[in-house]
């Protein structure tokens, strides 16, 4: 029965939104994140044995495809060294909503904003370091810089359009602070975290996955499809709560007078949008990113020359990994 299975294949059509929401609620499941270095090493062991052609005896599909899952969820595609778990995509659930349920909660003074989008940027940093494209490598001093400009750009959003809401607005719109602050974080954190990409370009491939070439606009198209998709990942939970909220608050004296349950109550809220927001962000764009040659040719002529150099008949659509 192993014989049938294709490890470098995935199990849906990632040409289809439907067959990339599926792949990615499979590998981004936050169970995964409960797996110990030693099932993570053993399901290592099993692809690795896979592709040497030296499978041991009775392997069964269902070990391979357990084994693809546990690989994919904690092993990056680039490098193929083990990620920290607290910036794997299958921590996004966990992680998200204890940090998220937080910020929706906490919102009512300066120092708690601050406090919480710094905790935010944090796992944010570390979430877009784990998953960049490792063919980039960042200094320390960029990592640093990127880290410290995202937190500033959060606390800075979120004070300012406090002090501007709380003048100008009514309490209920104060609720959506944490979900400004988050989205103009991302348009910095992201950019930043992988600056090297956009200024050295990444490596572009043909569709049988060789390599071409070298390309920024790629890297800068790539990297604008995640800060969207990461955009789209909380705003259902950070839009929503806050009305959900305050009709609860209204027509509950009880649950308003309750402020001790609200916390874990937003905690929860937020986990069950992410367990299906994760994937629904995730499969917006594919992951290997086309773009088209004649795109190249208009926008980055240096990086299309590259390419019709390296190929004795240059493909039309060029693809690079565009990270999560």
């Amino acid at each position: 029965m192993s014989s049938q299975f294709k490890m470098e294949l995935c199990p849906w059509d990632q040409s289809t939104y439907a067959g990339r929401w599926q792949y990615y609620f499979w590998a981004t499941n936050p169970m995964l994140c409960l797996k110990t270095d030693e099932e993570l090493e053993e399901a290592k062991s099993l692809r690795t044995s896979y592709f040497n052609g030296t499978l041991p005896p009775g392997s069964t599909t269902e070990q391979l495809l357990a084994a693809k899952q546990i690989y994919e969820s904690s092993f990056h595609p680039d490098t193929g060294q083990k990620q920290n778990v607290f910036g794997r995509m299958c921590f996004q659930v966990p992680g998200g909503m204890a940090i998220t349920g937080a910020m929706l909660s906490f919102y009512k003074t300066v120092p708690a904003v601050v406090f919480w989008q710094w905790i935010n940027q944090s796992f944010n940093a570390l979430v877009n370091y784990t998953n960049r494209n490792a063919n980039s490598p960042l200094s320390q001093t960029q990592m640093a810089a990127a880290y410290g400009s995202a937190t500033i750009a959060a606390c800075v959003t979120s004070i300012k359009f406090k002090q501007y809401l709380s003048k100008h607005a009514s309490l209920f719109f104060q609720r959506y602070v944490p979900f400004a602050a988050v989205a103009a974080a991302n348009c910095v954190n992201i950019p930043l975290m992988r600056q090297n990409e956009l200024l050295n370009g990444v490596d572009v491939f043909d569709a049988d996955k060789n390599r071409v070439g070298c390309s920024k606009l790629a890297a800068a198209k790539g990297i604008s499809q995640v800060v969207l998709s990461r955009i789209v990942m909380c705003a259902p939970g950070m839009v929503l709560l806050p009305v959900i909220m305050e009709k609860l608050e209204n027509k509950s004296a009880w649950f308003k007078r309750s402020t001790w349950i609200h916390a874990p109550f937003q905690t929860l809220a937020v986990g069950c949008f992410l367990i299906g927001m994760v994937p629904t962000a995730c499969a917006l764009f594919p992951q290997f990113s086309p773009i088209k040659l004649s795109t190249l040719e208009k926008f980055e002529n240096s990086a299309y020359c590259e390419i019709v150099s390296n190929c004795k008949n240059p493909p039309a659509v060029v693809y690079c990994n565009k990270g999560l």
